[in-house]
């Protein structure tokens, strides 16, 4: 009859293939998620506004972020990368996108939260286009699967101003 790797060879195909059967599945169900997340963003204060050395212009702000993305969790869904990043027009630019704060959510249980924070990062322009600039803070988010294509999407909140002048 036939050999022992034969059989082995055949066991390992069998297996192979109902695993990769089933990772199409928990792919193709992640489909049928229709996630609706709600963020909000307030600016509690301009901590600092002033111009560098090298005439750019840099930002402080303290932020109060509260978002729910327990709806973009799924039984595929391993994390979910969230960003919040700062959006406005210049003229030699038509977007200009400066990543704010970032975080990683590796369940459920932790995608409704709400920070008091500072910026992560800094809000910094090359050139002096803050002054007076008006912004969008734009909540970022990449769903991470266990098994499938990665899945983003992001909530835009308008009417944020930049002081006048320095600080």
């Amino acid at each position: 009859m036939h050999t022992f790797g034969y059989r082995a060879n055949a066991l390992l195909t069998l297996g192979v293939t109902i695993l990769a059967l089933m990772c199409a599945m928990a792919s193709f169900s992640d489909n049928f998620n229709l996630p609706s997340p709600s963020a909000q963003v307030q600016v509690l204060n301009v901590n600092w506004f002033q111009k560098q050395r090298n005439g750019n212009d840099e930002v402080s702000l303290t932020l109060n972020i509260s978002a729910d993305l327990q709806s973009a969790f799924t039984w595929n869904t391993k994390q979910v990368f969230v960003f919040l990043a700062a959006e406005y027009e210049t003229t030699q630019n038509a977007l200009n996108q400066i990543s704010l704060w970032d975080a990683i959510i590796p369940s459920k249980e932790h995608a409704k939260f709400s920070i008091h924070t500072t910026n992560k990062y800094r809000l910094t322009d090359q050139g002096s286009n803050l002054r007076g600039k008006e912004f969008n803070l734009t909540l970022h988010w990449h769903v991470m699967p266990k098994t499938g294509k990665m899945f983003a999407d992001n909530i835009v909140m308008t009417g944020y101003h930049l002081p006048e002048d320095y600080r």
